[in-house]
């Protein structure tokens, strides 16, 4: 490997040889049993003679930090060296974040420990097609055009662009073609590229409550002033959205996290209210393809006639969240700013991936995935659905949803001390309250079935039902209607 050494003057280049290596093999830049390069190739690189770097080199060796092997090169040890030290960017300096960047209570990402990991917003990874996505990825990477060496469209792949219109257009009647998708990173990118074009400092934005918090803190961290507005049976309230509101982020396919949708008097009224205020509506349909019953009301996209609606999608639930593929559908009149945000951000993606999920959707196999998934899906939904009600009656009401990766359960009880005690007993689910942009008006759990395979839902729910028993607190009043 090559190794950064810095040489100023002509005295004693031995010794500073010497302390940087050594440096580098104290705080681990130089990893045990790592090759060192001859000392001929490093010395001719730092044009000093090879003696002088031989002499760092056998210094460094009579004090165990180098082996030399005859005939095979120089090693750094392999032996503990017992005063190994961290390495880490320097501190103290006063250049600081944004004042907003110190008060953003952004929750810290963690893997599950948990046994029976209730986790919202996660799919099983054992539904992808993993052989089919190699061969495709596999095939894009020896196309010619990866030879090429060109940046491409910050748009996103040509052939993907297509693909997506065509899908979206097909599974959720969203009007589209190839020139209104731009393609993401995820919803979280296409979110942040939407707030860089419409936010500035102050812009007020409309959020349900309570609400998909990446979102919240997004807006949040471009100085925006947010506001929480009420959801109920109906989805969210549009007689409470601020007039000052510029900008209004939903999920009415599927709210996040009650799980009901958007009835189709509030979409028009959403609409209207839109049109009438000169604002903007954020649709983010983040896992609509998981439909268990009832027939899907049309997108708010479908349903806009003034161009008032970004439609947000994304393939994290649909695939798996690590390929962060997502995309987004704007009105033709910002289309060109969001272009040219994606390009200021990040110029494009991983353009061979993007290739492989267009030849995935255009020869039918999401389609296919999805409706294997979804049966899955559907069975734990069931499941779950059935054991809350007949076993959880004294605690928990089953908030009615017929889609998704999650359900919600409104309580009539403290749930701290619920939560605590599940995870204790290796079971991990989400008290609603932690989705919620001020104090929480009612309790209840948000129970995912992505994560846990169908064999372990029954003991996690017994495990759950025990905490309870066990930890179950009153709280007044009964939960409200929803």
């Amino acid at each position: 490997m090559d190794i950064h050494v810095s040489l100023t003057g002509r005295r004693d280049l031995a010794a500073g040889i010497y302390r940087q290596l050594l440096d580098a093999i104290l705080d681990g830049r130089l990893r045990s049993g790592e090759r060192l390069p001859p000392t001929r190739d490093l010395a001719q690189r730092l044009e000093v003679s090879r003696n002088t770097v031989a002499v760092a080199y056998e210094r460094l060796t009579a004090e165990g930090f180098l082996v030399s092997k005859v005939g095979d090169g120089t090693y750094v040890s392999t032996e503990p060296l017992g005063r190994l030290r961290s390495r880490a960017a320097p501190s103290g300096s006063t250049v600081l974040p944004r004042p907003v960047w110190r008060t953003l209570a952004v929750p810290a990402v963690r893997e599950s420990t948990v046994e029976y990991d209730f986790a919202v917003g996660v799919p099983d990874g054992r539904f992808f097609p993993i052989e089919t996505w190699r061969r495709l990825v596999a095939r894009e990477l020896r196309a010619s055009t990866v030879r090429s060496a060109t940046y491409g469209d910050p748009r996103g792949h040509a052939g993907l662009r297509a693909a997506i219109a065509r899908h979206i257009g097909v599974a959720r009647s969203v009007r589209a073609s190839a020139d209104d998708v731009l393609v993401t990173h995820g919803a979280q990118q296409a979110l942040d590229l939407i707030g860089r074009v419409l936010v500035e400092p102050g812009t007020t934005v409309a959020v349900e409550e309570p609400g998909y918090w990446p979102a919240r803190l997004l807006f949040q961290s471009l100085g925006a002033r947010v506001i929480g507005v009420p959801v109920d049976g109906e989805g969210i309230d549009v007689a409470a959205i601020p007039a000052a509101a510029r900008l209004v982020y939903v999920t009415p396919s599927h709210q996040f996290p009650m799980g009901t949708p958007l009835s189709l008097a509030r979409r028009a009224a959403l609409l209207a209210w839109a049109e009438r205020r000169d604002a903007l509506v954020i649709e983010d349909d983040y896992d609509s393809e998981f439909r268990f019953e009832d027939r899907p009301l049309e997108p708010l996209q479908s349903l806009d006639r003034s161009g008032r609606v970004v439609y947000v999608g994304s393939f994290s639930k649909t695939l798996l969240p690590m390929l962060r593929l997502g995309f987004l559908v704007a009105p033709a009149s910002l289309q060109p700013a969001l272009a040219h945000a994606k390009l200021l951000t990040d110029w494009h993606g991983d353009l061979p991936t993007q290739a492989a999920l267009a030849r995935f959707i255009d020869e039918g196999l999401l389609a296919r995935h999805v409706r294997k998934a979804n049966r899955q899906y559907a069975e734990r939904h069931a499941r779950i659905v059935a054991a809350l009600e007949r076993d959880f009656a004294p605690w928990l009401r089953v908030v009615p949803s017929a889609a998704g990766l999650h359900l919600c359960a409104l309580s009539t009880v403290e749930l701290e001390p619920v939560v605590a005690a599940a995870r204790s007993s290796g079971v991990g689910v989400q008290a609603l309250s932690d989705y919620h942009l001020g104090e929480p008006e009612r309790e209840g759990l948000v129970i995912g079935y992505g994560a846990i395979g169908t064999e372990r839902i029954g003991e996690g729910l017994r495990r759950l039902r025990a905490s309870f028993a066990s930890g179950a607190r009153p709280r007044g009043g009964e939960p409200p209607p929803h």
